[in-house]
């Protein structure tokens, strides 16, 4: 029970706040949708990255070059990932009478997100000797990572949905979150491949989560306020 706390606690936390950031409630039980839905894809996302690795890589494994590091984080992790992220974003909004706000996009993909992050931060947690190194450092990186991912994710979907239906702005939906993600994962996993560089970029990688963590912070701001405006305008 300690273990499974340790490994589902930092997704609930940042649930709560995005629930509590939302001033008009969604149902409970969309959101709850939403993040089983989140869950459930880890599975489909577990077959196509191992199938993806072994066409990249082969019996290896992994790459041996800080290139192929940039490969695997974009092509094995970060665009199957977000892929079916949205696909279950689309999925639980195309007929979603209360996506009705701008804010409502950010908080279903976090749903989504932190639903993606939590099952596989417990398989992370219980698969390693380790774990609880590995619950601090996903606790303040990884999940995070993929809450910021989501915010972006839902940012745009909102800003396509209610603002600019050009297919520019339907591109941002999914081109942000895998840059985003792709960059993460590349700094992270350039410790696989050399120590001394793999030590830099987690240097680097902290850095670049304050960045993106500001952004995200950002565009939670940008869309509350499109609402308050838009209410106020109603009054």
């Amino acid at each position: 029970m300690i273990i499974l706390t340790a490994a589902l606690l930092p997704a609930i936390l940042l649930w709560m706040y995005i629930w509590k950031k939302d001033p008009q409630k969604e149902p409970t039980s969309l959101l709850v949708k939403a993040t089983v839905l989140g869950v459930l894809i880890s599975i489909p996302v577990s077959f196509v990255e191992l199938n993806i690795n072994s066409m990249l890589f082969g019996s290896d494994g992994g790459p041996t070059t800080l290139m192929g590091a940039s490969f695997q984080a974009f092509f094995v992790a970060a665009i199957p990932e977000e892929s079916f992220k949205l696909l279950v974003l689309w999925l639980v909004l195309r007929k979603n009478p209360f996506f009705d706000e701008h804010f409502d996009g950010i908080v279903y993909a976090v749903c989504v997100g932190l639903g993606f992050a939590a099952i596989e931060n417990v398989m992370y947690v219980f698969t390693n000797e380790a774990w609880l190194y590995v619950a601090i450092s996903r606790a303040l990186l990884a999940v995070p990572g993929h809450y910021a991912f989501a915010v972006i994710m839902g940012y745009y979907y909102s800003i396509y949905k209610f603002v600019d239906h050009s297919s520019k702005a339907a591109t941002r939906v999914i081109l942000m979150p895998v840059l985003a993600h792709g960059i993460y994962d590349t700094l992270a996993m350039s410790a696989n491949v050399n120590p001394y560089i793999g030590g830099l970029c987690f240097f680097v990688l902290i850095y670049f989560c304050i960045k993106l963590h500001k952004v995200a912070k950002k565009k939670i701001v940008a869309l509350t306020a499109r609402d308050t405006e838009e209410i106020t305008n109603e009054i």
